[in-house]
């Protein structure tokens, strides 16, 4: 009889094992720094306040309201130039180059609001920017009022903020964790992809003893 070859399949060891933990190590350990970093720099990084005053652009004897809301949207854009920061830099105590990093204006297409918004570290210097750049651009707006036939008028001016407007050190830990994750992620998809072993490579068969009418042939 002819016995057939034995193969022998080796049991997974601990090379296998650790292979397949590999990548989930390397996702873990990305989340869990990025989540360090991130609750890091929120707790580390100064906290920002914003404040906000508003104008409304009014229409005179002689004009309309689609005047007033024209004149609302060229006025916000006009906020944040040159000639109405510089006006502002000396009551708000900055540089122009601080009014001009730090106010953002905005308005609407349906009234003739303006909203102007100064950010800082220190609430009571983000109402005065505020505050500051509102007054100087009402001032330039109503040199021209004669003409324009509209006028803007304080709708509500900057409180001193009580709360941050910044992200919290939760927020900022959650948002590096995701990020951390994410790289973790995208870092299994660029890896380099791993060849066969000799360790789980099939052994070679043994071919099995001759039977005797092979032998006898043979003599």
């Amino acid at each position: 009889m002819t016995e057939k070859p034995t193969r022998f399949r080796r049991k997974p060891g601990r090379s296998a094992r650790t292979g397949i933990l590999r990548p989930w190590l390397l996702l873990a350990t990305g989340t869990l720094v990025g989540g360090l970093l991130g609750g890091a720099y929120g707790t580390l990084k100064a906290p920002t306040y914003t404040a906000t005053s508003y104008v409304v652009a009014v229409p005179t004897e002689n004009s309309d309201p689609t005047s007033a809301l024209g004149f609302a949207q060229a006025y916000g854009r006009a906020a944040t130039q040159l000639a109405v920061l510089g006006d502002a830099q000396s009551s708000a105590g900055v540089p122009v180059r601080t009014l001009r990093r730090n106010v953002r204006t905005a308005t609407s297409p349906d009234a003739p609001m303006i909203a102007v918004s100064a950010t800082s570290t220190r609430p009571g210097l983000a109402s005065g920017m505020a505050n500051a750049v509102t007054r100087a651009l009402t001032r330039h707006a109503n040199k021209t009022k004669d003409s324009t036939h509209v006028e803007l008028v304080q709708f509500s001016p900057a409180v001193r903020p009580t709360e941050p407007t910044s992200a919290s050190r939760l927020v900022t830990g959650l948002v590096g964790t995701s990020a951390g994750g994410l790289l973790g992620g995208l870092a299994l998809l660029v890896r380099p992809r791993r060849t066969e072993s000799d360790d789980t490579a099939r052994p070679a068969s043994v071919p099995g003893p001759a039977t005797a009418a092979d032998m006898s042939g043979q003599l």
